[in-house]
């Protein structure tokens, strides 16, 4: 798999394809793998004639672990995906996040809108402003000896999450804690990028998607029926409306 160094942070990434480029940025917890690969969205956005890169978030995956939460302030995460567009010499790209990742896709959508074709954000709505989500609950849960020792009902799911993926957990907690800012409804409301936000109808953490469209200029809302924020990302609902969405951005 290969890989590039943004600093000190080792990156890695996979780029398959050809056409107009997308990155893919995965949620907390996960990976390009988790999140791109095994759903088919990779196989399936190469179908549809486009280059598709997907990396690992730093202390996710295969790409450099640390364990201090400075390190992941959200726009030193979202900075790696600039680093990554620089170091493939593209100029400009449509980004696709999923939860995490959508934070990350949002705040590169407010500050470098010349290097985003759009905005596809999953799994984030007004949260991305008011918050929620994963909290210290889940960085205690993912500190914890076992799951057994978990009795956040949101934690353990998490934690579970992270066993099953065999994630560093000291570095997912790291990540956690340093990942919270919030973005204000002024820097929402100042996005130019086209927009769309994608989440699940029994997505308790997102935050409500229409909520945020109101928000975000022109930003287009797509609800995914019947799906949580974990069981969405390979949805066909999902599916359906980014390859629509792509097809129609200039």
């Amino acid at each position: 798999m290969p890989s590039f160094h943004n600093g000190d942070v080792e990156i890695a990434y996979l780029d398959e394809g050809e056409g107009d480029p997308i990155v893919l940025v995965h949620g907390f917890a996960s990976s390009k793998n988790v999140n791109w690969v095994y759903p088919t969205w990779v196989s399936d956005l190469k179908k549809d004639g486009r280059r598709v890169i997907a990396l690992d978030n730093r202390g996710h995956g295969e790409s450099t672990k640390l364990y201090d939460s400075a390190q992941y302030e959200i726009a030193i995460m979202a900075n790696d995906v600039i680093a990554l567009l620089d170091h493939l010499a593209i100029e400009r790209a449509d980004l696709m996040g999923y939860s995490l990742g959508s934070r990350m896709t949002a705040v590169l959508a407010c500050e470098q809108p010349r290097r985003l074709r759009s905005a596809i954000r999953r799994g984030i709505g007004i949260g991305l402003i008011q918050g929620g989500g994963p909290g210290e609950n889940v960085a205690a849960a993912l500190e914890a000896p076992s799951l057994e020792d978990v009795t956040d009902a949101v934690g353990r799911t998490f934690r579970a999450f992270a066993d099953q993926t065999r994630s560093d957990r000291r570095a997912l907690a790291a990540c956690l804690r340093g990942s919270r800012r919030l973005m204000t409804s002024e820097e929402a409301a100042g996005i130019t990028v086209p927009v769309l936000i994608a989440v699940g109808t029994r997505d308790e953490i997102a935050g409500s998607a229409q909520a945020l469209g109101q928000v975000i200029p022109g930003a287009e809302v797509l609800d995914i029926p019947n799906r949580d924020h974990m069981r969405a990302v390979g949805d066909k609902v999902y599916k359906t409306g980014v390859t629509d969405f792509l097809s129609r951005r200039q």
